[in-house]
């Protein structure tokens, strides 16, 4: 039976104890975590298979969390989206679920804030309302979540969608001069479609640019 052989405070972590199981490292583990397992824990004595589970189950969650606050660093991201690529990458579900939990307790994973920045991000790049949530959709987030999170990131950057499709569409249409007109139409409609401004909101803009 597996035996505890060290549990010393973690110098790079406080509140946190390195535990070291038959002499190789098991994992850092909150303290208060370690608290709450249903047997104490004692140097030199045999981890009952109950604990030892629970202690996997803490390190699982600990490794997740960690992998979780990498990729946040990077960028930030949607839990549905920071979810699946955790899974991806081998972590258990549950353990990213209970990662995933404390992360968003402790303010680092915010669904409605992630979903306004991207928004407001995208937008003055030139994308449209019907794009921007059709993008938030695929990271995860809900769709009350998305369709509000883009009305207030267009209000809080005043950005105005019609002049922007007009201004978008006028570039565009400036870079196909070349084209025959209704070459330069179909163009300009599946750009501007790709951008989230839908046929029948685009049709009468086109003609007039490409007339």
């Amino acid at each position: 039976m597996p035996t505890l052989t060290g549990l010393a405070p973690d110098p790079r972590q406080p509140g946190y104890r390195l535990v070291e199981v038959d002499r190789g490292r098991f994992a850092s583990l909150p303290c208060d975590a370690l608290e709450s397992l249903p047997q104490p824990l004692t140097l030199g004595v045999a981890l009952e298979a109950p604990v030892l589970a629970r202690l996997q189950d803490l390190a699982d969650v600990e490794a997740a969390c960690r992998a979780a606050v990498r990729s946040l660093a990077t960028r930030g991201r949607a839990r549905g989206d920071l979810r699946r690529r955790l899974i991806q990458k081998q972590h258990p579900p549950r353990a990213v679920d209970e990662a995933l939990a404390r992360l968003r307790a402790q303010g680092l994973l915010d669904d409605r804030r992630f979903a306004v920045e991207y928004a407001a991000r995208r937008a003055a790049g030139g994308r449209g309302p019907a794009r921007l949530v059709a993008d938030l959709l695929s990271q995860g987030v809900d769709r009350a979540v998305a369709e509000s999170a883009v009305g207030e990131a267009l209000a809080e950057e005043g950005i105005d969608p019609d002049r922007t499709l007009r201004s978008v569409a006028a570039r565009r249409a400036s870079q196909l001069t070349t084209l025959a007109p209704a070459v330069r139409k179909r163009r300009l409609l599946a750009y501007l479609a790709r951008r989230g401004y839908p046929t029948a909101q685009v049709k009468g803009l086109v003609e007039e640019l490409c007339g």
